[in-house]
């Protein structure tokens, strides 16, 4: 692949994502209300995509082999104590990466 097709490539890309997301406000713009169908999926897409990026964070894990999945364990633990403590999904995906990474590496 030449230099002209890995612009060309990433161009396409760019385009695609800028359609992708500016198409909502598109078509709803003029709406008062937004369809129901809409609003409920809002609503549970985000919590849905959060669990299902969990399972696929920890479905390579061992629990029958040392360390049992401590390390994961630990690290899910402090994401979720940070977000009901503190409400911040960022802070508490961050510093659960931290501690997970730290983990791995230190023992």
């Amino acid at each position: 692949m030449n230099n002209y097709h890995t612009i060309l490539i990433i161009i396409t890309i760019s385009l695609v994502t800028i359609l992708i997301r500016f198409f909502p406000f598109v078509v709803f713009n003029k709406q008062e209300k937004l369809p129901e169908i809409i609003t409920y999926l809002g609503n549970v897409l985000p919590t849905a995509i959060m669990a299902m990026l969990v399972v696929y964070c920890l479905k390579d894990v061992k629990v029958t082999v040392f360390p049992y999945g401590l390390k994961e364990l630990v690290a899910v633990l402090v994401v979720a104590v940070l977000h009901v403590y503190k409400r911040n999904t960022l802070l508490s995906i961050t510093c659960g990466t931290i501690c997970y990474m730290l983990l791995v590496q230190l023992f």
